[in-house]
Parts: C-alpha cells; sequence; structure tokens
C-alpha cells in the first residue's frame, strides 16, 4: 500500500475497511466456491467451470498505515479518560492520529478537525473512521461517508478506498457500484493492493465495470502478489478453470497453495484435493489429509466429511474409524452426509458410537464458544 506520509509517522494498525471479497459466489470468491460445496472423495477433482458470481461485500484486513482505518479492538465507549493513563498526551504534526493509535477517540476528532480545517487529506479518512465505527462518539455512516468522500477529493488513497467500500455496500450513501468502480481504479492506480483486488472483481462480475475476465485476473494477480490472501486463493481458482488466463494446474496448485497455507479454510479444502489428486503437485496424502483437519476444525462440513473418509480409508493418515464418525457425525450437523460412512456408523459398536457421538458433541460445544 502506497503511503502520502513519511514512513514513520502515522504507523497505526491496519485498516478494517478493506474488502476481502465482492462476490457471494463465483470464480473468486473464497467462502462460497462452489469446489467445496459438493460432497466428493477426498481424491476428488476440482470442477472445471467457474461458478456464477453474485457480487457481495466482505471485509478484511489489508497492509498497515495511513489513516488509521483500523486499531486494536476498543469498546465503542472508549473515552480519553478511560485511556489517559496508558500514555502521554500526543503532540506534533501526527497527534490526531497518535491519539487514535492509543485510544484517545475524542482528542482524536478534536485533532483531526483542526488538521481537516487546514486541508489535510488523511485527516478527513482519521475522522471518517472514527465516524464510520463510532469510536468515542456515535455511529454515523452518513457523516463517515462525506468525509471519506472529502479525503478522496484532496488525494488520500485510503479515503478512495473507503468510501468506494460504502458505495458499493449502500452505507452511509446511495448504493452506486459504478462510482465504487471509479474510486477503487483511483485507489488501484496507487498501487492499493485490495482496491485491485477489488476491481477485479468487479470486471468479473460486469458490476460498476464492463465484464472482462482478463483485466479482472491482471489486477486479481497484482493483490495476491502483494500477498492479499483471498486474491491468491482467487487467482488459483481463476488458473484452474481457465477463466482470464490460460489454464494452469501449476499455477493453480501454486497460488491456492499459498493460500491454503495463510490457514485460508476453503483454499485448505481445495489444496488437499490437489494434493490427493496430484494436480501440478507432487501427490502427498499425508499433507492433503492435515489440510482437511485444519478447515475441518474451522468447521467447514465439506472439509469434515473429506477428513471423516480419510479416516475411515486410512486415507494419509491411520485409519480410525470412531474418529471417522465423530468427524461425519459433525459435517451431518453442518448438512453434509455420506452414504458410505452412514453405513460404516451402522456397523460401529454400541461402545463406539457412544464415543463417536460424545466425542463430536463436545467439539460442537467448544466449536460454539470458539475453542478449538
Amino acid at each position: 500500500m502506497t503511503l502520502l506520509r513519511c514512513p514513520h509517522s502515522r504507523s497505526l494498525r491496519a485498516m478494517m475497511l478493506a474488502i476481502a471479497g465482492l462476490l457471494a459466489a463465483g470464480p473468486a470468491t473464497a467462502e462460497t466456491s462452489s469446489w467445496t460445496s459438493t460432497v466428493e472423495a477426498p481424491d476428488a477433482a476440482v470442477p472445471k467451470k467457474a461458478p456464477a458470481a453474485a457480487p457481495k461485500i466482505q471485509k478484511g484486513e489489508p497492509p498497515k498505515k495511513v489513516a488509521p482505518v483500523a486499531a486494536p479492538k476498543q469498546p465503542a465507549a472508549a473515552t480519553d479518560s478511560s485511556t489517559a493513563t496508558k500514555a502521554p498526551a500526543p503532540s506534533g504534526e501526527d497527534a490526531a492520529y497518535e491519539a487514535f493509535d492509543q485510544g484517545k477517540y475524542l482528542t482524536a476528532l478534536e485533532l483531526a478537525r483542526k488538521a481537516a480545517g487546514k486541508g489535510d487529506p488523511q485527516a478527513h479518512t482519521l475522522i471518517g473512521r472514527i465516524y464510520a465505527d463510532g469510536l468515542g462518539t456515535s455511529r454515523n455512516l452518513a457523516a463517515a461517508a462525506q468525509w471519506y468522500a472529502r479525503g478522496a477529493e484532496l488525494g488520500d488513497t485510503e479515503a478512495m478506498f473507503a468510501v468506494a467500500v460504502m458505495l458499493a455496500e449502500g452505507q452511509g450513501v446511495q448504493k452506486d457500484r459504478a462510482e465504487a468502480a471509479r474510486l477503487f481504479e483511483m485507489a488501484a492506480a496507487r498501487k492499493h493492493a485490495l482496491a485491485n483486488y477489488n476491481l477485479g472483481l468487479l470486471f468479473l462480475t460486469g458490476e460498476g465495470k464492463p465484464e472482462n475476465p482478463y483485466r479482472a485476473a491482471m489486477h486479481i494477480r497484482f493483490a495476491a502478489e502483494s500477498g492479499v490472501v483471498v486474491a491468491q486463493y482467487d487467482l488459483g481458482t481463476l488458473y484452474a478453470t481457465g477463466t482470464g488466463v490460460e489454464p494452469d494446474a501449476f499455477e493453480a496448485a501454486k497460488w491456492i497453495g499459498k493460500a491454503a497455507t495463510a490457514g485460508h479454510p476453503e483454499a485448505q479444502v481445495d489444496y488437499a484435493v490437489i494434493l490427493f489428486r496430484g494436480q501440478g503437485t507432487p501427490v502427498d496424502q499425508k499433507r492433503g489429509a492435515q489440510m482437511f483437519r485444519s478447515a475441518a476444525e474451522k468447521g467447514l462440513a465439506s472439509a469434515q466429511i473429506r477428513l471423516a473418509r480419510c479416516l475411515a480409508q486410512g486415507a494419509g493418515v491411520e485409519t480410525n474409524l470412531v474418529e471417522a464418525a465423530k468427524w461425519h457425525l459433525i459435517a451431518k450437523s453442518g448438512g453434509l452426509t455420506d452414504e458410505g460412512l452412514e453405513k460404516m456408523l451402522s456397523k460401529l459398536s454400541k461402545a463406539d458410537r457412544g464415543k463417536a457421538e460424545k466425542a463430536a458433541e463436545e467439539w460442537r460445544d467448544r466449536a460454539q464458544i470458539g475453542i478449538q
């Protein structure tokens, strides 16, 4: 992400308005990829056709800096007095940003207003951030959009991105994908990774931009090479489906593998399939089973059913029918089942079935409170 200030000033936390995806389903969508929506064997092939697209806004976390459009989570009602003893009072050119970083939102707002009055673009973005999240003041999306828009007019890249998000979502302003695309394009021209990613998705779906899968792939590649994990997954999907690029199993495995290694759950499922099949990479059933387990622990039913098959068949792991039954029961509660595993369950002893049911229930209880 390009900086409009010197690197050592305003080095705040990563902003939370970043989009990790604009699609609910499609070749460039992580969470609802059709690759993981069907029940297949652990070594099933990935589909050859890209699913249909349906635009959606989803938030993510880009690199650090510039306007503090994300900070460590603070209570919405945090006030200056609640954090006054934690750090000395900020002063100097970056006082508003220092105050924000310390959780002194009212002070940050006051100082940012003064800086904005002098034409500071990033001060406008800071004020937009405070109003957008209701930090130390009432949440006001309309006011946030106005401040972001003014920051964008003054040339702040993060403001361009933030107001584009609001326009794409219809938050605080009337929904306008065409204007969102224009602002994403402005930020993308300044090498904003997530703006490039979202612009690529708009080219992919033809919303706000003419449908152009080749342009889409170019922008998504830039984001992927910049380290945006969801873009890495999506770029791999584009190579797997031949969307905007020539089909390439090696490139598909490479990029989906990067996202999987970074912990992206859907990418882990797809990469496990690739590892079992040896598509673009050597067969590695052990690592594939590990990927299924990692995604299963994150709650993906598609990974849970595949892990159950691995355990039942001894594919990449030691055979363990009780553990297989456990994961099948968990996947079943998530809406997926398997006839072969059902038959296996019916043949378990009453004691083993009881163990599997107890283990599945304990896992669901832990997952419900966020313990894996």
